[in-house]
């Protein structure tokens, strides 16, 4: 189901980067300018059988990785779209506004695409600096030391806080 991607019509490279304009909306850049979107981006990924592409996303400020997750075309339209990270939850079945009810959004600044065309890179502003729901910076907080997992991130916020209903 690959394109013939060597052909001058076809505007990515080997990484699909998307930059943020000045603007604040996410355009696709071009060597020359900026052009508008079509679903022959979403092509070029290699989505797995079950339709979701893995995403390692790193914040962009210390390039530490705040958590993996997946995308499924629609999770990666409204990311591109919105400028904010949206997932696909395998457990829910559905795709998921990520800081929909913690408020603690991702603002996308770079997408980037591997060379297997298999894993995205989102590059993204962690907004109040929590990325975790369980109120920690990041999902990596268990470090292997001697056979054993020791937690070595303290918890920025209670998630009964961040998640009051």
């Amino acid at each position: 189901n690959r394109q013939n991607l060597s052909s001058p019509s076809h505007f990515f490279a080997s990484i699909l980067q998307v930059r943020q304009a000045a603007s604040g909306k996410i355009n696709l850049m071009t060597q020359s300018s900026s052009i508008s979107m079509s679903d022959n981006w979403l092509n070029r990924v290699n989505w797995s059988d079950d339709g979701l592409v893995q995403v390692v996303t790193q914040e962009a400020c210390t390039n530490k990785v705040l958590m993996v997750a997946w995308m499924n075309r629609k999770a990666l339209q409204l990311t591109v779209g919105t400028n904010e990270a949206h997932y696909w939850s395998r457990s829910r079945k559905k795709i998921w506004h990520k800081g929909e009810k913690s408020g603690h959004v991702q603002k996308v600044k770079e997408i980037h695409l591997d060379c297997d065309e298999d894993v995205l890179l989102l590059t993204v502003e962690q907004v109040d600096g929590i990325a975790c729901h369980t109120g920690r910076h990041n999902c990596f907080f268990n470090k292997l030391e001697n056979g054993q997992w020791i937690v070595v991130s303290p918890v920025i916020k209670n998630p009964e806080e961040i998640y009051k209903k």
